[in-house]
């Protein structure tokens, strides 16, 4: 079994579900829940849907402090998740291309395994994987769950 698993969240009902999974599959494990901030890919980084014609200039300070807002609101949820399962969780924010920086992330930090849902918010862009779960099952220097 291993002993730590890295669980990509985004806010979207699969990144959830995908902890769900690693926290009643591995009870033993350490989860680390890794949201990215993306500053070039304006529907990555928020976990809600949001009307663009509101919010900031994707990329902004103004944008960047709205995304830091949000991740707070996605770090509670994901405690209140761990909760649920009686477990605790250790979040992280890394700011880049998350299809980068999971890899990266994995490789240095020495993870044991990844467990992601099999697309976040744009189901129609790909038929059967979201773009950034393609580029993190092929170049993973670890195993990867998908969850759908």
């Amino acid at each position: 079994m291993p002993d730590t698993i890295l669980v990509p969240v985004d806010g979207s009902p699969l990144s959830f579900d995908a902890l769900e999974v690693a926290l009643s599959e591995h009870t033993d494990a350490e989860i680390i829940a890794l949201h990215v901030i993306d500053p070039t890919e304006p529907g990555y980084s928020y976990p809600v849907d949001l009307d663009p014609d509101a919010e900031p200039l994707h990329g902004s300070d103004e944008w960047m402090d709205r995304a830091r807002e949000l991740e707070s609101d996605l770090f509670e949820d994901i405690e209140s998740t761990a909760d649920e399962h009686d477990a605790a969780v250790q979040t992280e924010t890394s700011v880049g291309d998350p299809r980068r920086v999971i890899v990266d992330y994995a490789e240095r930090e020495g993870v044991d395994a990844i467990v992601m849902g099999s697309h976040g918010r744009e189901e129609g862009a790909r038929i059967l994987l979201g773009s950034v779960t393609e580029a993190v099952a092929f170049r993973s220097p670890v195993r990867v769950t998908l969850v759908r």
